[in-house]
């Protein structure tokens, strides 16, 4: 629940507040928006191959779809390291789903990451302070690279 009475400031009573469902959300190099104002999504991102460690991503992007909702919302957005614990990166969004045919997207651009293990870190999609999807990026050196068939 959302402190402070966001979800009655936004016009929406508790009574018809509604989570929304977590459509899609993956990594990426970049996210352009387009003239028509549809999205453009560069380089979506399986692993991080690293010539040596420390290494540093100068952009990283999350791109995130809400919809089916209704109230206002707090998505954070986390890269967690292989540790399980250490936060490499942190943004928080509040956005508004006004009724239930709405969506939103959100991207969360992180600028100047460091990875200094190789290994599963992940992104983790929280809302309201709930865990709602959590996926691996994996940092990799030359030598971890599995053979190509």
């Amino acid at each position: 629940m959302l402190s402070g009475g966001l979800a009655y400031k936004a016009g929406v009573s508790d009574l018809d507040r509604m989570i929304p469902d977590l459509q899609a959300s993956f990594a990426c190099e970049d996210v352009r928006l387009e003239a028509s104002g549809s999205h453009s999504i560069v380089g979506i991102i399986n692993f991080i191959g690293a010539p040596s460690l420390p290494i540093q991503v100068i952009k990283l992007c999350v791109w995130t779809r809400w919809s089916s909702g209704v109230g206002q919302f707090e998505q954070t957005t986390r890269l967690v390291g292989p540790d399980e614990e250490t936060v490499l990166a942190a943004a928080t969004t509040q956005f508004l789903l006004t009724h239930e045919e709405s969506h939103t997207t959100n991207v969360n651009v992180f600028g100047g990451v460091q990875f200094t293990h190789v290994g599963a870190h992940h992104v983790e999609i929280l809302l309201d302070g709930e865990m709602r999807l959590r996926f691996p990026i994996r940092v990799m050196l030359p030598s971890m690279a599995e053979p190509q068939p």
